[in-house]
């Protein structure tokens, strides 16, 4: 058993390292947040908890995605599902940046605290986001190829971006969809038909951004593998 336990720690190194790093960064984002709340004696920014809750959600459903496809009898099985309820989450993971428009709100810490507590969580629900999607990638890239891959990436960086921007100016949640699927269906008609320039620039600049990130994110990660298959080809 304990051998066992040894041999799947070893071959899943980096993938556990990577869901421990993101439950680190998690806590130390709740304890700053508690420690403005001890000081303050107000419950201020309490929202950053929830929204941090609703980013895991997308990146355990990519997580368990990506553990089950590894036997690839499970892949059109269970990828269409966990796929549509992961696209559904998944711009609550980006939705964090926006939260810095709540900078000036409250005066009652010094507010380099406050840049410091809405860049932990902004920096957490981010990388949330970002390992999911590349998880999802992985496995689109393994059954269809890079380019279906990265059309993927595409894809889903204007959807969310769209999804940030009805989130956060609309007010609409992401079990809406469930719920009143209907009225979120006759909204997204009635924007489309006449877009306006906010939905237009903010949809447009923010998933340029996430796009771009996330692309030099990736590409960081393979220089470190280039740069590994060189030395040993050495």
């Amino acid at each position: 058993m304990i051998r066992k336990l040894i041999d799947y720690f070893s071959h899943n190194k980096y993938r556990l390292t990577m869901f421990a790093l993101l439950a680190g960064a998690t806590i130390i984002s709740v304890a700053i947040w508690r420690f403005r709340v001890e000081y303050s004696g107000s419950g201020n920014y309490t929202f950053l908890i929830w929204n941090l809750f609703l980013a895991w959600i997308p990146f355990l459903i990519a997580y368990f995605t990506y553990t089950l496809t590894l036997s690839r009898r499970w892949v059109y099985v269970i990828v269409p599902i966990t796929a549509f309820f992961w696209l559904i989450f998944f711009p609550n993971a980006p939705y964090i940046l926006t939260d810095f428009q709540h900078l000036d709100y409250w005066h009652d810490v010094p507010v380099w605290y406050d840049v410091m507590l809405l860049v932990w969580f902004a920096f957490t629900g981010l990388l949330l986001g970002m390992v999911s999607l590349f998880l999802m990638q992985e496995i689109i890239r393994r059954e269809f190829g890079r380019w279906v891959g990265w059309g993927f990436v595409a894809l889903v960086a204007g959807l969310s971006s769209a999804g940030v921007y009805v989130g956060r100016f609309l007010r609409w949640n992401s079990w809406d969809i469930f719920y009143n699927p209907a009225g979120m269906a006759q909204y997204a008609l009635q924007n489309m038909q006449d877009p306006s320039l906010q939905s237009i620039g903010f949809t447009s600049l923010f998933g340029l951004f996430f796009l771009f990130l996330y692309i030099t994110l990736y590409t960081f990660g393979h220089l470190l593998l280039e740069r590994q298959a060189n030395l040993q080809g050495q």
